[in-house]
């Protein structure tokens, strides 16, 4: 385990791929391309720096980096690995300046890679941080849009060489709209750097120390495993978080609809939960998890879904009817939980006026 992590190595990818997967509540997309494209510039000898939110300087230039697209496309659409950098010299270009770090838009999924990868290629250091500390579905549901910092200027890359620039616009909701009908015609799957932005904003508004905790979640993960420990309990501990129920999944209905992976999954308990019914709904993430039709745990807070053996998460697009899970409710950031937070990434913003987000309680609360 790492207090803070200084520099990502060869031997901390493994690692941070299980954790940031785990974070990323089904969405993300699946960080492992990204962690072989991590391997291959660290083998390079090209390095991957993290600095801690405190010792970010207050006029640092940061850019938030990540993919946008649906998840299930990356399984079968390879990214070329340079979208990132092409957007991120885009938005250089428009703001007349070269930046000083990336942060990660997301740590949830294949996001967590992304901005370490652009880091080895353009010799820069990641912030130990990112806008969400799991992963949301659209653009204005990250923190620097919930907290007053505009998007703009914003680019985006496919792996054909098309870059678009987004110069300026009405709010963060006209970025995502605009984006997602782009990402839509380039097939579902491109890089985006957006939201230039002061270190000393960035130190406000980021949710802190995130790489660090992939880094940790993940190494909790493969020491249980290799210590002939319960995975699933280990995830739970390390997060604060509570089992939710061990299913079967016995229904799967996942769709495309307007450049996202929609759809369910129905569960059939089994174990300690056995007669139980459940169901998760997504939006590219896990969104609302009910157990005989209550509602249990829902966004902001964290709706993980592990193999039941092996404590390794389950992305969107690796939901497979018949297996074997164990879904686990995780508390979310403070920053997630505020009014002008919850009116963006709530229940009520994915089209669920109905559920009322209840919060779980956070790591260390009194019981």
């Amino acid at each position: 385990m790492s207090d803070t992590l200084r520099e990502v190595t060869l031997e901390d990818l493994d690692a941070i791929e299980i954790g940031a997967a785990i974070l990323g509540t089904g969405g993300g997309g699946n960080p492992y391309i990204g962690k072989l494209r991590c391997r291959e510039e660290l083998r390079k000898g090209r390095k991957i720096p993290v600095i801690p939110l405190n010792e970010l300087p207050d006029d640092a230039l940061v850019v938030s980096l990540g993919g946008i697209g649906a998840p299930v496309v990356g399984v079968e659409k390879i990214e070329e690995g340079e979208e990132c950098l092409r957007a991120l010299r885009a938005v250089e270009q428009e703001v007349g300046k070269k930046v000083d770090a990336l942060i990660s838009a997301e740590i949830g999924g294949a996001n967590s890679m992304e901005p370490m990868l652009t880091a080895a290629q353009a010799g820069l250091p990641v912030v130990d941080g990112d806008g969400m500390g799991r992963a949301f579905p659209e653009m204005q549901m990250i923190t620097w849009s919930i907290y007053g910092q505009r998007s703009t200027p914003a680019a985006m890359a496919d792996e054909k060489g098309n870059i678009v620039v987004f110069r300026e616009t009405p709010n963060d909701k006209w970025v995502e709209d605009l984006a997602r009908a782009s990402v839509v015609v380039m097939g579902a799957a491109a890089g985006l750097a957006q939201a230039p932005m002061r270190g000393e904003f960035v130190k406000r508004a980021a949710i802190p120390g995130t790489v660090t905790q992939a880094y940790n979640l993940g190494r909790a993960v493969l020491d249980a495993n290799r210590d002939h420990r319960d995975p699933v309990q280990a995830v739970i501990d390390h997060e604060g978080g509570r089992l939710l129920m061990t299913a079967k999944i016995v229904d799967l209905e996942r769709h495309l609809k307007g450049g996202f992976a929609v759809g369910h999954l129905s569960l059939e308990g089994y174990g300690a939960f056995a007669g139980d019914s459940g169901k998760i709904n997504l939006q590219n993430e896990f969104l609302i998890f009910a157990r005989n039709e209550v509602v249990e745990v829902c966004v902001p807070d964290l709706i993980v879904v592990l193999d039941a053996d092996t404590g390794h998460p389950i992305t969107t697009e690796m939901l497979r009817y018949g297996q074997r899970i164990a879904v686990l409710g995780l508390p979310c950031h403070a920053l997630l939980r505020t009014p002008e937070a919850l009116a963006v990434v709530g229940p009520a913003a994915f089209g669920y006026p109905e559920v009322e987000f209840v919060p779980m309680a956070a790591k260390g609360d009194a019981k």
